[in-house]
């Protein structure tokens, strides 16, 4: 009988597959990493890393009060002792506190992840054997929460891209900003407020992320200079009803939101055509997205989220692009390239583009 290593050995390579394989995940690793995830989700949406980083060391027995009657504080207790194990915290005074260690600010900077996978994708990924077997559709059958999506974006915005972003648009003149696919309108709220006399809309499809976006922005004191809309900017009739109000825009930004936007093979050619059109006042367009890595990446170890996004995207349908195709389709609806720079979440990047 063969050992792993020559099961491991005998699968065959394809022939067109130019990148080195990663080093294989253990089993023990993948399974403490799922156990894992779903503990820091879990804590972020208790607030107990809101709390930590506050303050580094946490009453348990306060923080159980300030949660409510209904809060149970066993097993609240336990969802942070899996914390400790992971080396996150470490428990002192009987287990009555938790001291933030140098591994959970880590965890801090980094959450958005996992709210976008375990609190936004969960459903996705728990019914992918459904979705292969054809006994369900994502979109009818199985949804992601559009929601927590919205919030994990806005979480990694502001841990590693709002430096990048800022660097970039201090060379960008505006007066009005659309932030397309704006989520709950935290980046465009932050924008906006740091450049006075500006004004910002906030433009996604989804209904949840736009109700956040509406809190999102009352509480940065913003109502007079941004607004949240729910609507589809490619769709004719949807931006009809917001028509003035597109037609002041200057400069359009738009993040992580194209590989939807490209998802149609038909209208792909067209789609950046489409957005000048229903921005066409705007000159500017300053886009992230987070793309295909290439076949000829050569890397011991996966990235965090690479796989999460290339195969969350597979299961819903959606097609993802390399770089190269990104740049083919700017150019042909006469948008160049200013300035071009990695964004944070890996193989991500982004554009200032000039329309011409």
């Amino acid at each position: 009988m063969n050992t792993a290593q020559d099961l491991t050995a005998a699968v065959p390579v394809p022939a067109d597959w130019a990148g080195a394989a990663p080093a294989p995940i253990g089993v023990d690793q993948a399974f403490n990493g799922y156990v894992a995830g779903t503990v820091i989700n879990a804590l972020d949406r208790l607030g107990v890393w809101d709390r930590l980083a506050a303050d580094p060391l946490l009453d348990l027995r306060v923080l159980a009060a300030e949660l409510g009657p209904a809060v149970r504080e066993r097993e609240l207790r336990e969802i942070v002792r899996a914390a400790a194990t992971c080396g996150w915290v470490r428990l002192q005074n009987d287990g009555h506190t938790a001291l933030l260690t140098t591994a959970g600010q880590e965890v801090i900077r980094m959450r958005g992840y996992f709210t976008w996978g375990v609190g936004g994708y969960n459903e996705v990924f728990a019914q992918a054997h459904r979705i292969v077997a054809g006994e369900a559709e994502f979109g009818t059958d199985v949804l992601r929460d559009e929601a927590m999506v919205a919030l994990g974006s806005g979480q990694n915005d502001r841990s590693f891209m709002a430096g990048t972003l800022d660097s970039v648009l201090a060379d960008v003149d505006f007066s009005v900003l659309a932030d397309l696919g704006s989520g709950i309108s935290a980046r465009v709220s932050r924008v906006v407020g740091e450049r006075p006399g500006t004004r910002g809309l906030g433009l996604d499809i989804s209904g949840p992320a736009t109700e956040l976006g509406h809190r999102t922005i009352a509480e940065a004191g913003l109502t007079d200079r941004v607004r949240a809309i729910r609507t589809d900017v490619l769709d004719v009739c949807h931006r009809a009803a917001h028509r003035e109000s597109l037609a002041e825009v200057d400069t359009v930004m738009s993040f992580f939101l194209l590989h939807d936007l490209l998802a149609d093979p038909e209208t792909r050619p067209h789609t950046f055509t489409r957005l000048r059109e229903a921005f066409p006042a705007a000159r500017t367009f300053v886009f992230a997205d987070t793309m295909l890595r290439p076949d000829s990446e050569d890397s011991p170890a996966l990235p965090v989220f690479s796989l999460g996004f290339e195969l969350a995207h597979a299961l819903m349908g959606v097609p993802l692009h390399t770089k190269e195709t990104y740049e083919e389709l700017f150019a042909g609806a006469g948008l160049v390239p200013r300035r071009v720079v990695p964004f944070g979440t890996p193989h991500s990047w982004l554009y200032v583009l000039e329309a011409h």
